[in-house]
């Protein structure tokens, strides 16, 4: 599927099934509600209203069904009736599996998605899981011709009407943005080394008209960044921080993401076993979120001085290598003595924080990480974990994780019982938990906040994405659709608005100026 197309319509026309093969998906009752008069075009001569009303009664999801309408042409697929309060309404994980299952091959393809406008986003980031760029199968590179999935959405319940240009034109650069997400994640870092990362986001600032600021290598070490240059520095391609800024007129805030960049981590000289290493190519999935969700933010219009911050590095083995017992001095100007060279990713995100509130003045910073495997014990394969400051985004990042599909679970954050586990005797900290049974998601979060300060008065929201930045050795994109979703309320773009849990929805145009500033506070 890397040669896919993946394109949003407002209609896709009509066409013989055996021409141009059909997946029409959605939850049965509301496929109950799908005119025929809607379908008949994309049906005929090869389905009758009769077999599609005989489809639709045989249909029993248990989660999920399918029933083939036309040999393996045309194919109708039934979502979960209901879901559970910590899943998103639109079923967005049965979607992906759907689609990857049911959906007819062929070249030219066509997905009728029908749900509730409140669903939509949802439903096309979840669409866009299923059509991963990357691939190195032969097979693969010997097909030239292109293939195409065009996808409509048949609106049901209240606001029903036709899907606005400008709505599929945010699920445009959405999908985009987690596809180029999951296609970084899935390269191998024999390609996908610090240095080609740093293209990536070159290639993105070109396209946005930004010029991203790096600082690479030594430079590191001179100003300070003793986290990610120590993480980094034993690697053939060396470590870098690079940042990209959007910083609009009238902006009332500024928020930095911050993303774990480790495009490969072997554990250092800690070093992983060989059933654990594999795989580790994906410890850069928080970054690789990050320049989707910039992208496709930027680009949707976004009031406020956003910054996105990238931690690169390659956790090596080599004569550079940091050891065990090894202090550093963090960005933060806090010590930190080494007893785990495999908790890394704490190390170089505490260099993005502490640059993210001294030198870019964030009132909001959020780092994003697949920063420890206790998060899958803890919040699941599903559902990323949530640490945060403040009680409201906790909130906020839970609400926007259901809108969006990208599912979130708060962890607990009680630094006063919790930051005793750093304890060293002589650095101000260690890097790893003296107890691993004791929170150990919690703790690692509490590390990087730590490089703030408990007291720093912003907005601090950490997100452990390890576990659902992929599905089984594919990456799905994972934070691009989050990010998207939960600052949305300071977008210009009505879809992102919507979708957001810290807007201000059905603001009349008069209340618009008087509330502007409280909506694009977000909270």
């Amino acid at each position: 599927m890397a040669n896919v197309q993946l394109e949003f319509q407002a209609s896709a026309g009509e066409a013989d099934p055996q021409s141009r093969p059909l997946l029409v998906l959605g939850q049965l009752h509301n496929l109950h509600r799908l005119p025929w008069a809607q379908l008949r075009g994309k049906l005929q001569p090869r389905v009758t209203e009769e077999v599609w009303q005989s489809a639709l009664g045989t249909l029993n999801p248990n989660p999920t069904d399918s029933c083939p309408l036309y040999l393996n042409y045309a194919t109708v697929a039934a979502l979960p009736s209901r879901v559970s309060r910590h899943n998103s309404p639109s079923a967005a994980q049965f979607i992906t599996r759907l689609v990857r299952n049911c959906l007819p091959g062929g070249v030219n393809r066509c997905i009728v998605m029908v749900c509730e406008r409140s669903e939509v986003f949802a439903s096309a980031c979840a669409l866009a899981r299923a059509f991963p760029l990357f691939t190195h199968r032969s097979s693969a590179s010997r097909r030239t011709e292109k293939k195409t999935v065009t996808v409509e959405f048949f609106l049901v319940g209240q606001n029903n009407g036709p899907i606005e240009v400008a709505t599929l034109k945010c699920l445009a650069s959405a999908t985009e943005g987690v596809r180029l997400a999951a296609r970084i994640v899935d390269t191998p870092c024999n390609e996908m080394n610090t240095d080609n990362f740093l293209e990536e986001i070159k290639k993105v600032g070109k396209d946005l008209g930004i010029t991203p600021t790096i600082i690479r290598d030594e430079e590191l070490k001179e100003r300070g960044f003793g986290g990610i240059y120590g993480v980094g520095k034993a690697a053939l391609h060396p470590p870098a921080l690079a940042v990209l800024s959007h910083t609009p007129d009238g902006a009332t805030q500024t928020i930095a993401w911050v993303g774990k960049g480790i495009v490969y981590d072997t554990g250092g000289l800690s070093i992983k076993g060989k059933t654990t290493m594999p795989g580790m190519k994906r410890d850069c999935g928080g970054a690789a979120a990050i320049l989707g969700a910039f992208k496709a933010t930027v680009k949707q219009g976004f009031k406020d001085n956003l910054h996105a911050v990238f931690c690169l590095a390659e956790n090596a083995v080599g004569p550079r290598a940091t050891r065990p017992d090894d202090i550093h001095v963090l960005y933060s100007g806090k010590t930190v003595e080494i007893n785990n060279t495999d908790a890394e990713g704490r190390l170089i995100l505490a260099d993005g924080v502490a640059y993210a509130c001294k030198d870019l003045g964030a009132d909001i910073i959020l780092d994003m990480a697949t920063l420890t495997g206790a998060q899958g014990i803890a919040t699941g394969k599903y559902h990323a974990a949530v640490l945060t400051n403040n009680e409201e985004w906790e909130k906020a990042c839970v609400k926007a994780g259901r809108n969006c599909g990208d599912l979130v679970h708060p962890l607990v954050y009680c630094p006063e019982l919790h930051f005793s586990e750093f304890t060293s005797a002589v650095a101000d900290m260690k890097n790893s938990v003296a107890d691993r049974d004791n929170t150990p998601s919690s703790c690692a979060g509490l590390f990087i906040a730590s490089h703030i300060g408990f007291d720093w008065p912003g907005v601090w929201v950490h997100i452990d994405i390890a576990a659902p930045v992929h599905a089984g050795e594919r990456a799905t994109g994972y934070g691009v659709a989050l990010l998207l979703s939960l600052f949305g309320g300071a977008s210009e773009d009505p879809l992102l608005n919507m979708v957001s849990p810290l807007g201000c929805d059905g603001d009349s145009p008069t209340e618009d100026m008087e509330r502007d500033s409280k909506r694009r506070r977000l909270v």
